[in-house]
């Protein structure tokens, strides 16, 4: 038996609602393979811990999560904590204090989900982008100076050749293993120096995979083709902005950001990596029961990839997209009336078929 370790930090807004459905899988997983265990711990850290205390998190808040396997996170943020507050001192924070250099996020169009593109099925939208996490235009160098209309606000993006390195490494290993392309999202065109170093280092790399088919767009031009013809891309890596950006559209092709799952990972596992669904924490529904949890599941089933337990990482992704094809169970975003609740019952009972069925 191998027991893992999860710190969860179910946020703000929805994100206690969603997470606890994450969590109900991951304890159904457990009754389901004895093999397998998780002890989670919970820490009130966001946005109504800063009202109290003054800091999303505390000084020793890397200290403590640092002796956990996986860190999952629900959402931050609420109209009560200015978003540069709330982003900075508690998710940047872990990101770049535990190196977690790589933002998975899969951008896939499932079974049943009515997406905005018409006549585009599964198969033309399943991509996966991975994103610098951990520098570029969100490394927070700069600063304001002056006041009144003389004030000037400078915000420096920052691209380190060898960072760069390893990321394009990643991206180029995950491409090569799974037989796809790569694109890489830039716009050297403008900025003169960051990416033109953006495009130098891809280029590098990419010499030492040569069975890797690669594209660079610029990240105006990858918008468009996004929308016109999605099935184009297939890994895709970007800088932290463009890629936050695309990623958001992405969701809005997959069906809506109640589907957006992601993880932030440090692959060199130094420290423990983070697994967020992105929708925020929509505070006009929190408390409702109508949040869509298919992110949260989704998350959590790259945690489990992460962990190495692959065959159920399989088998709960497969569960999310017999419960959504179906269509019987689905929340209000989607097109139905379940509940938050109902919605991961669903994908539960999905599990424990396939498990009885794998048995």
């Amino acid at each position: 038996m191998t027991m893992y370790r999860i710190a969860v930090i179910p946020g703000d807004g929805i994100g206690p609602e969603v997470v606890a459905q994450g969590v109900r899988v991951l304890k159904r997983i457990a009754e389901l393979d004895s093999r397998v265990r998780f002890a989670f711990d919970t820490f009130p850290w966001g946005c109504d811990y800063y009202q109290q205390y003054g800091h999303m998190m505390p000084a020793d808040g890397l200290d403590q999560l640092r002796l956990y396997d996986a860190i999952y996170l629900g959402a931050i943020g609420h109209p009560s904590v200015p978003d540069n507050i709330s982003l900075r001192d508690l998710l940047l924070r872990i990101r770049q204090g535990f190196d977690q250099y790589v933002n998975l996020r899969p951008v896939k169009l499932l079974p049943g989900i009515r997406g905005p593109l018409s006549g585009k099925t599964p198969a033309d939208i399943d991509m996966l982008f991975v994103r610098e996490n951990v520098e570029g235009e969100y490394a927070g160098l700069g600063g304001r100076l002056g006041s009144g209309a003389d004030e000037v606000a400078i915000q420096t993006g920052l691209f380190t050749r060898k960072r760069l390195n390893r990321l394009f490494h990643y991206a180029f290993r995950l491409a090569q293993s799974q037989g796809k392309t790569l694109t890489s999202i830039t716009k050297s065109n403008a900025l003169n120096y960051s990416m033109v170093l953006w495009d130098e280092e891809f280029r590098a790399v990419s010499a030492s995979y040569p069975e890797v088919r690669t594209t660079s767009l610029l990240v105006d031009a990858a918008a468009l083709f996004m929308i016109r013809n999605p099935e184009r891309f297939q890994v895709v890596v970007g800088s932290n902005l463009f890629a936050d950006i695309l990623t958001d559209l992405g969701a809005g092709l997959q069906g809506g950001l109640g589907l957006a799952a992601a993880a932030n990972l440090n692959p060199d596992r130094t420290a423990p990596s983070m697994f967020e669904p992105v929708h925020g924490s929509a505070p006009d529904i929190a408390g409702k029961g109508i949040a869509n949890p298919i992110a949260a599941m989704w998350t959590a089933q790259m945690m489990l990839d992460h962990l190495g337990l692959h065959e159920w990482a399989d088998r709960l992704l497969a569960s999310i997209k017999r419960v959504v094809e179906r269509r019987d169970v689905l929340t209000p975003d989607l097109g139905g009336s379940a509940t938050t609740e109902a919605m991961g019952t669903a994908v539960m009972n999905e599990l424990s078929l396939s498990a009885q069925v794998a048995g």
